[in-house]
């Protein structure tokens, strides 16, 4: 199998994780080889305690293996440069509030550069700029404890774009929200990665991870069990079932219209693309035996 240009080049974040043990014992991941490489999104499946949120805080040096290793940009982490993989690998937490602490929108987006020391007119300036490119500018006055679920997010991930990472991680982007405001946050996902910043974030909703994932892996009981290629996972009955999941459906229209062998959509707009062409085929004029069309 031939490497794309982006795995040729390294990853950006490369975690080795023998183990990482809470310390009420519980083992939240263990035997995980997991790397980022530019110009991806990545997305983490599993249930409910399979691991995808411990994996990601390891991302970003929220949380350090007992026994393993992550290398941010080629440089290896610890105790002493956590601050190197915080500005490398920004992290926007499922539950914002955690994250959005200080009066306004605008100070909470400019927290993080006063905090590596960047002058305040300056930190004012990206601030805003990180806000418009989440389109949240309007934002910018309002008490974040005031906001709504998906106002939050997108001042969290303003507050993370501000200091310019390489990789933005995303734990349940969408949990919680309304269907226009899951919208929103999904245009803005893309809208980063489309600007050159890799993405990885953990989700329950496979319909959202066929949409904007390149890449897909699942997650049971704390470990990698699979990955591939949104096609690739979501075709594999095996691998789904192992971990509990359904496939999306798109997946499973297809499959009772018949067309999963072959095509294999994955995505909404992909089925309807299909179910178009069938439409148009079935309607179409045919030859008749005699060489003349008949309609």
């Amino acid at each position: 199998m031939s490497l794309d240009r982006s795995e040729e080049r390294g990853p950006l974040v490369d975690l080795q994780c023998e183990a990482h043990t809470y310390p009420d014992g519980t083992v939240g991941m263990h035997e995980v080889d997991f790397s980022v490489y530019s110009d991806e999104v990545v997305a983490l499946v599993g249930g409910n305690g399979a691991g995808k949120s411990t994996l990601l805080e390891h991302l970003n040096a929220t949380l350090i293996p007992d026994d393993g290793e992550l290398i941010v940009d080629g440089t290896p982490i610890t105790e002493d440069n956590k601050p190197h993989a915080r500005k490398e690998v920004g992290f926007v937490f499922q539950d914002a509030d955690t994250q959005l602490v200080a009066p306004t929108v605008l100070d909470d987006v400019m927290f993080g550069l006063q905090n590596y020391g960047v002058p305040g007119d300056e930190a004012r300036e990206r601030a805003r700029e990180a806000l418009a490119t989440v389109d949240a500018s309007h934002l910018e006055d309002r008490i974040p404890h005031y906001l709504s679920g998906g106002e939050k997010r997108l001042a969290g991930l303003a507050g993370v774009l501000v200091l310019e990472p390489s990789v933005v991680v995303l734990d349940e982007p969408l949990a919680g929200l309304d269907p226009d405001r899951s919208q929103l946050v999904a245009e803005r996902i893309e809208q980063i990665h489309e600007d050159g910043i890799s993405v990885v974030l953990s989700t329950h909703d496979l319909e959202f991870a066929a949409e904007v994932a390149d890449r897909v892996c699942v997650m049971a009981e704390g470990n990698i069990i699979g990955g591939g290629t949104p096609r690739e996972v979501f075709y594999d009955d095996a691998l789904l079932a192992d971990a509990n999941l359904h496939p999306p459906s798109a997946v499973r229209v297809a499959r009772d219209a018949e067309l999963g062998a072959t095509a294999q959509p994955v995505t909404e707009s992909d089925l309807v693309s299909l179910l178009t062409e069938a439409g148009n085929s079935n309607t179409a004029p045919k030859p008749s035996t005699d060489g003349h069309r008949h309609d």
